[in-house]
């Protein structure tokens, strides 16, 4: 597989080319991997995990929906990695037949859990699938679309190695919804430094869905931010490894979850900010030491003592 060297930066046209050509060629609809599709169709066997934490009111449903999938032959393992949830996040996922384990309990050598990112990297050592999938705990009116669609692209579309989920997202304030004003950080923040430092990535609609699904191989190479900058780290680290090629989306229509402060978006953008500027540094683009934000990472698994 050939594809353009990140650090080799194209001229801005032609990456504006190649953008939209690949939105044409690499973009699908859930409805394309239903799961009597993926039970049918494919040969790799997919796992499912649902980083959680304080996710009692929807992590039941989550779940099950994740197990009508796998009883259906479409899916082979769904677990829940829990934070020490004080909700009961982790009895209410058992009780709906996941395999549940607790963050701290896997891969303790490394210390603390420093986050989500950590707590994904930590789950890859007790994840069998050919193909890892990982969803939110959190989406209200979760369908099992959102797997199916996401670990089906990678499934069962050649040459694809990593797919991301992308949706409507709707801001909701007491009984007041509105169409749009959902995924702040992404339209403010990491859609912008997309367009501006890796232009071939601009049609990725949500980079930092939580909706996303990979070959297991590929996320052994890579490493892991461990906090909220894991999905933006986990894309520009694909797209090094695979090139544009070897990435896709899906269209999930509409995802609904918990809205965070102002102040929590804060240091989730600066984390994202992070992740794009240590990324730079690493391609010369940027002078060593720059990064606004330090990122701890953990080193790719398949390297790990």
């Amino acid at each position: 597989m050939t594809h353009e060297r990140i650090g080799e930066r194209t001229d801005s046209s032609s990456s504006i080319t190649a953008a939209r050509r690949w939105s044409q060629t690499r973009s699908f609809h859930h409805t394309d991997f239903s799961p009597a599709r993926l039970r049918a169709e494919r040969t790799a066997t997919i796992s499912v995990c649902v980083p959680t934490r304080e996710t009692a009111a929807t992590i039941g449903h989550v779940v099950s929906e994740l197990v009508a999938l796998r009883e259906g032959g479409a899916i082979d393992q769904v677990v829940v990695v829990d934070a020490a949830s004080a909700d009961g996040s982790a009895r209410v996922a058992a009780q709906a037949g996941a395999e549940v384990h607790q963050e701290a309990e896997l891969m303790p050598g490394w210390g603390p859990v420093l986050g989500k990112g950590d707590a994904m990297w930590r789950a890859l050592s007790i994840l069998q699938g050919d193909v890892v999938c990982y969803v939110d705990g959190d989406t209200e009116g979760f369908g099992r679309h959102f797997a199916a669609g996401t670990a089906g692209l990678v499934a069962c579309e050649t040459g694809v190695r990593f797919a991301k989920g992308h949706f409507r997202r709707p801001f909701r304030m007491g009984d007041v919804a509105l169409a749009e004003g959902g995924g702040r950080v992404t339209e403010l923040t990491a859609r912008p430094l997309l367009r501006l430092f890796y232009p071939e990535l601009a049609e990725m609609r949500q980079p930092l869905a939580g909706e996303l699904a990979a070959r297991r191989e590929l996320l052994m190479r890579i490493p892991f931010a461990t906090g909220y900058a894991v999905e933006t780290a986990m894309l520009l680290d694909a797209y090094r490894e695979v090139g544009l090629e070897g990435l896709a989306q899906v269209d999930l229509e509409q995802r609904q979850n918990r809205h965070q402060p102002l102040s929590a978006l804060s240091a989730m953008a600066d984390e994202v900010l992070g992740a794009v500027a240590v990324r730079l540094e690493r391609e010369g683009r940027l002078a060593p030491g720059s990064a606004p934000v330090r990122i701890i990472e953990r080193p790719p698994l398949a390297g790990a003592a």
